[in-house]
This record gives C-alpha cells, structure tokens and sequence, in this order.
C-alpha cells in the first residue's frame, strides 16, 4: 500500500472538493496524485486553483487509480459505474468508494466488474477543515486491508468510524446533513446577541467559538450530554432561564425530527 495512493475524483462539487482540498492541507497529499474529473468548467477551475490538473474524461481519470473516489449526485452513480466499467477503466480492480447519499452497496456492485471491492462512505463539508466526520460500511468484496485503505484516505481530514450499512441512511442526516443544522443554529444564537446589543461579528464569533468548545467537550470528557448541560446549569440562574424558552420552543423535538426527515429522505435517493 503506498502512502500516498492516485485517487480519481468523479465530480467535483462541494464533497468533491472538500475532500481533496482537505488532503493537500493535511497530509501533504501531493496534487499530482489526485485526478478529478468533472463537465463544469467552473469545477474545473476551481480544480486548477488547489493546483489540481482535470482529466478530460472520467474514463482518463480512472485509468490507473488505485482509489475511485465518486462524488456525483446519487442519481448519477449507475450510469458512471456502468461506463466506467464498460470502458474497461475498472478491470484492474480499484477500491471504488461512493459518498453518494442513499445509494447502496448492492446497487454499485452490480455496476462494476464483479470482485471489485466497493466502500460506501458518507463524509461532511467540515472535511475541508480537517474536522469532518466519516462513516464506512464496506461491501461484499472489500476487505479489511481495503477498509482500511479507505480510513487512511479520510482521516488526515475527518474522525473516521466503520458502521453497517442499514445504518447509513442516519449517518446522512445526522453528520452529513447535520452542519447545515448547525449553522443554523449558530445564525440564531448570533441573532439573539445582536439583539442584545453585540456587533454582528463579534455575536458570530462567540456563538461559533462556544459550538467548537462545547462539542469537544462532549467528544472529550465521555459524559452524556444531558450532564454537559446540568453542569452549566445553576438554580435560578441565567441558563436555566434560557433553556426554559428554548423548551417551550420545542428546540430539542424540532431538531429531533429534522433529522429523522432528512433520513426519510435519503432512504429514498438510491431509487
């Protein structure tokens, strides 16, 4: 295993270029070793600008690759496997890994030349931060040793952990979904101290910082949530009096339910 292995990167959007930007940061991934392709000529560009050469085809990307990262939009997946595989540009057996949401690892396989080992992975835009978050589930014919090929590819950028797959449809909505959650909820926490007075930055700036500090707090100390919170807390004092709004607001059942639409969702993308 190399230790920098010649990805092919099929579609270039926001995952795509997440990922890619992510290695070249963090790991010292060298541009020559990444391949993309991708029709946009804004991608394109936007390729050149990480110091990144486009391939003219998918099939010129894929030729020689040891992984193939696809990054195309779910519906789109059967028709680049099929024509990969027709063209010949998967005969020498690379690991093929799908962050495409919804689309499962029977689907794919039956896509590509059969022993092909096919991992399923659903990353977040937070990649491109070296703070994202990865989940694996590997197919029939992917082994440890591919598994694990797939886990060094993400984790010079991500927290990376391997789960069935029946369980990836969650995965989707709570960690790939989930920033945009976040960010919402970072809009309205800066809102609320705007309206108390702070300037606009200033309000962004505090309510990202207290997020970053609250969740590795929660990823660091191993205590439930739930007594993160209570810690915070004192009776009759300025977080109780918060939360007690944030209740009558049904916070936790919205956010709660968000996620279990946006699992509703993906279930459906792969059909």
């Amino acid at each position: 295993m190399t230790a920098f292995p010649s990805v092919a990167v099929i579609g270039f959007g926001n995952m795509g270029q997440a990922i890619s930007a992510g290695l070249l940061e963090a790991s010292g991934f060298p541009p020559e070793r990444i391949r993309p392709f991708d029709p946009s000529p804004v991608m394109g560009a936007r390729a050149e600008a990480l110091g990144i050469a486009c391939a003219g085809s998918s099939v010129e990307a894929v030729r020689g690759a040891e992984v193939v990262l696809i990054c195309v939009k779910p519906y789109m997946v059967a028709d680049v496997l099929e024509g990969l595989r027709d063209a010949g540009a998967l005969d020498h057996g690379p690991l093929v890994i799908s962050i495409a949401a919804g689309v499962k690892l029977a689907a794919m396989e039956a896509c590509v030349p059969q022993a092909t080992p096919v991992v399923r992975a659903m990353p977040n835009t937070a990649c491109a931060v070296r703070q994202g978050m990865v989940v694996l589930s590997p197919g029939q014919a992917a082994t440890r040793e591919h598994l694990d090929r797939a886990r060094a590819l993400f984790e010079p950028i991500a927290r990376v952990m391997d789960l069935e797959e029946k369980h990836m449809d969650a995965v989707t909505a709570l960690s790939g979904s989930g920033p945009a959650f976040i960010y919402t909820v970072l809009e309205a926490l800066a809102t609320g101290g705007i309206q108390c007075g702070l300037p606009a930055q200033v309000a962004q700036e505090l309510a990202a910082q207290m997020t970053l500090g609250a969740a590795t707090m929660a990823l660091q100390s191993g205590k439930h949530t739930g007594v993160l919170r209570d810690e915070v807390c004192t009776p009759a004092g300025t977080t109780i009096a918060g939360l007690m709004v944030l209740e009558d607001g049904r916070l936790r059942a919205t956010l709660a339910r968000g996620v279990e639409e946006a699992a509703r969702v993906a279930k459906g993308l792969g059909k």
